[in-house]
C-alpha cells in the first residue's frame, strides 16, 4: 500500500494534468485529428510505463508486475468502452468537435466514481475475505455473458435518457458545446449534458467488471487505483486514435470474456491453486494478442 505522500503526489499530478487539458490544451471545442490523438495516446502510455518503472525501483518486482497486469486489464476493458462511446455519439449525432469535451468531463466523473468503488472494494476485501469469492464468481458470470451477448445497443432508449426527458428542461440544440444554457431567465440542460449522463452511467456499469478484475491480480489499493486512473486518462486520446477501426476488432469481446473468466477463476481458486502474477500477466497479454490477431487475420463472411 502506498504511503500518504505517494497518494498526495499522484493525485496532485492527476489534478494538474486534467486542469491543463481542460483549461489550456483543449479550452475550445475542436475536432481531434489523428496526429494529435496519437501524440497524446503515446504520451499517456509513456507516463504509465515510467510510473511502472518507478514502482519497480521503489517497491520491487512484484508490485511492478501487478501494476502492469492491472494496467493491461483496465486498458483492454477500456477499449471495449470505446465501442460503446462510439455507438452513443452516433446515436445522439454528437459532432466530432464536441466529442473531446464530452470525453474529458466523462473521464473526470469516471475517476471520481472509480476512486469511490476502489475504496469501498478494498475495505470490503480487507474485512471480509469471502468477498473475493463473490467477486470471482461475478467475473466468471460477466465473462460468460460477454462471450454470448450479441444484442444491439440503443443508448437513446436508455432509462437515464427517459429520466432526463421527464425531470429536466432540455433544449433541442447543442449550443456550441455548453452543458447548460439560460433562456428567458430559466436554466436549461442541453442534449450534450444528457449524453454526458449516458457516458457516465455506461462507464460506471463497465467499471463494475474492470475493478474486480484488477483486484484479481493485486490486493494493494494504491496499485489498483493508479493502474485504473492511468489507463482511464489515456482513454480520450485512444478513442480518437481507434474510432475508425474499433468496430473491426470483432473478436475483442471474446478475448475480454476469456480474461474475465480467467481472473474470476483465479480469485475463486487461489487458496488451493495460487497463480503467480507473472503467469496472470502472460495469460492476459497472450489472450488479448490472439484476439487482436484473429480480428486482423480472419475476415468476416460476406453476406450473399
Amino acid at each position: 500500500m502506498g504511503t500518504p505522500l505517494h497518494w498526495i503526489v499522484f493525485n496532485l499530478f492527476i489534478l494538474v494534468s486534467i486542469m491543463l487539458d481542460l483549461r489550456v490544451f483543449h479550452r475550445h471545442a475542436h475536432k481531434v485529428g489523428l496526429r494529435e490523438a496519437a501524440i497524446a495516446s503515446f504520451c499517456w502510455i509513456g507516463i504509465s510505463v515510467l510510473f511502472g518503472l518507478g514502482v519497480l525501483y521503489f517497491r520491487g518486482e512484484r508490485p511492478a508486475l501487478e501494476f502492469f497486469a492491472g494496467y493491461l486489464i483496465e486498458k483492454a476493458l477500456s477499449v471495449d468502452n470505446l465501442f460503446l462511446f462510439l455507438v452513443i455519439f452516433r446515436a445522439f449525432a454528437v459532432e466530432d468537435r464536441l466529442q473531446h469535451r464530452l470525453l474529458e468531463w466523462g473521464v473526470v466523473g469516471a475517476l471520481v466514481m472509480r476512486g469511490i468503488l476502489i475504496g469501498v472494494g478494498a475495505e470490503l476485501i480487507e474485512h471480509f475475505s469471502w468477498v473475493l469469492y463473490v467477486l470471482g464468481a461475478f467475473l466468471v458470470y460477466a465473462g460468460i455473458r460477454l462471450f454470448f451477448k450479441k444484442e444491439d445497443v440503443h443508448p437513446e432508449k436508455s432509462r437515464i435518457v427517459s429520466f432526463a426527458s421527464r425531470h429536466l428542461r432540455v433544449t433541442q440544440e447543442y449550443h456550441d458545446g455548453n452543458f447548460f444554457e439560460r433562456s428567458a431567465g430559466k436554466l436549461f440542460a442541453t442534449p450534450l449534458f444528457v449524453v454526458l449522463l449516458v457516458v457516465e452511467i455506461t462507464d460506471v456499469t463497465l467499471a463494475i467488471d474492470s475493478i474486480p478484475a484488477v483486484f484479481g491480480v493485486t490486493r494493494d489499493p494504491f496499485i489498483v487505483y493508479t493502474s485504473n486512473v492511468l489507463a482511464v486518462l489515456g482513454l480520450r486520446a485512444l478513442y480518437f486514435l481507434l474510432a475508425g477501426i474499433i468496430d473491426r476488432l470483432r473478436f475483442l469481446d471474446e478475448g475480454l470474456a476469456v480474461v474475465l473468466v480467467f481472473i474470476g477463476g483465479k480469485m475463486i481458486g487461489e487458496r488451493w491453486v495460487p497463480i503467480p502474477v507473472e503467469t496472470s500477466l502472460a495469460v492476459v497479454g497472450g489472450v488479448l494478442l490472439m484476439a487482436l490477431l484473429a480480428s486482423i487475420l480472419i475476415r468476416p463472411k460476406k453476406r450473399i
